[in-house]
């Protein structure tokens, strides 16, 4: 676990000796902790706070609720780290160790593991360094071909040897079109500032194609190709070390992780763009499409690119609802890049499909 930050939401704060403002407080000092390290970096999400040690890293989930999510309940928190746990050892299984919980003592200290009365529960991982994960290498120049190409060979395995997922074919049609809808309603909201014709353009241009070229949609699932994924396959997620790894996969929501692989890669392809490794995104494509045995559809790719980078360029003006967004001014210019990026992918859904 490298500890990236994404940016935080307005956390639910609990009062009281069990609250969450409590467990963070403690959770900061290492003393908490039975390996003792010589200092604690503490890193807030948008559902989690992570802290960081020398050798682990300690995800504690936040009592939020969202439309998409429910962690107001110790059981649910219990059930989503176990769920976190079981996922991500199918890609990262060096890096996610165990479950520990945070407890209570008769004496009314906190405590990582021991007897007492459980009040949290924490996923222990191994910190990775954060030098290995492909963001930040693509950013410094550092990412080495045959690196990314061996963490490219480790998703292909994992996607090669996954099986078809049944999944009725309006729920999988319904995916796309609630989250353009979703898309639409804020992208269009005048109170971010972003010209109307931008989202515009591209969300009808993508409306279009879920309408007319669905078949193309619907022939990846009838034949097969629709798997449960990582569900946010972003360049910060892969560890290009030794051995490599794929972290911090969508555990919350199985109708996410419900996707053809070539929507993932589209998604990874257009995050890597953006950092300036296109290069790096074309080579993890390249190489699971061969493990995979197919090319991807051009204009299905051109679809997942465009959909991925709309539904970025959503959570993207999303954190200026907050009540006190940090970075404000950093939202608006990042939408407006993922708008730049999904219009030239819709450049593709423009022309005529080829005749068959």
């Amino acid at each position: 676990m490298s500890g990236k930050q994404d940016q935080p939401s307005r956390a639910a704060v609990e009062d009281g000796p069990d609250g969450l403002a409590a467990k963070v407080a403690f959770l900061r000092s290492p003393a908490a902790y039975p390996e003792a390290p010589p200092a604690v970096e503490a890193r807030e999400t948008h559902m989690s706070w992570v802290f960081l040690t020398d050798r682990f890293a300690w995800k504690l989930k936040k009592p939020v609720r969202h439309p998409f999510l429910d962690y107001r309940s110790l059981a649910q928190r219990h059930r989503f780290c176990e769920e976190e746990l079981r996922l991500n050892r199918r890609l990262a299984p060096a890096v996610y160790l165990d479950l520990q919980p945070l407890v209570r003592r008769a004496d009314g200290a906190l405590a990582i593991g021991g007897e007492g009365e459980v009040v949290d529960w924490l996923v222990r991982m191994r910190r990775l360094p954060e030098a290995e994960m492909l963001d930040t290498a693509l950013l410094r120049g550092t990412a080495e071909a045959a690196r990314v190409a061996r963490a490219a060979d480790h998703l292909a395995a994992f996607y090669a040897a996954a099986p078809p997922e049944r999944v009725a074919e309006a729920e999988y049609l319904g995916r796309f079109a609630r989250e353009l809808e979703r898309n639409r309603r804020t992208l269009h909201d005048g109170a971010y500032g972003l010209p109307h014709e931008a989202p515009r353009a591209v969300l009808d241009t993508l409306d279009a194609f879920l309408e007319r070229e669905r078949a193309a949609l619907l022939a990846r699932l009838r034949q097969g190709r629709v798997v449960e994924g990582h569900g946010d396959l972003r360049p910060e997620h892969v560890f290009l070390g030794e051995p490599p790894a794929v972290i911090d996969c969508l555990e919350f929501d199985r109708a996410l992780r419900l996707l053809d692989p070539f929507e993932e890669l589209a998604f990874l392809d257009m995050e890597c763009a953006l950092l300036g490794g296109a290069w790096a995104g074309r080579l993890v494509t390249e190489r699971c499409a061969a493990a995979l045995g197919e090319c991807p559809p051009e204009r299905l790719f051109a679809f997942y690119t465009a959909f991925r980078a709309c539904l970025r360029a959503r959570l993207s003006v999303a954190h200026l609802q907050e009540p006190e967004p940090r970075e404000p001014g950093k939202w608006r210019p990042r939408a407006l890049r993922y708008l730049a990026l999904a219009d030239a992918a819709c450049a593709t859904l423009r022309r005529p499909p080829a005749a068959r």
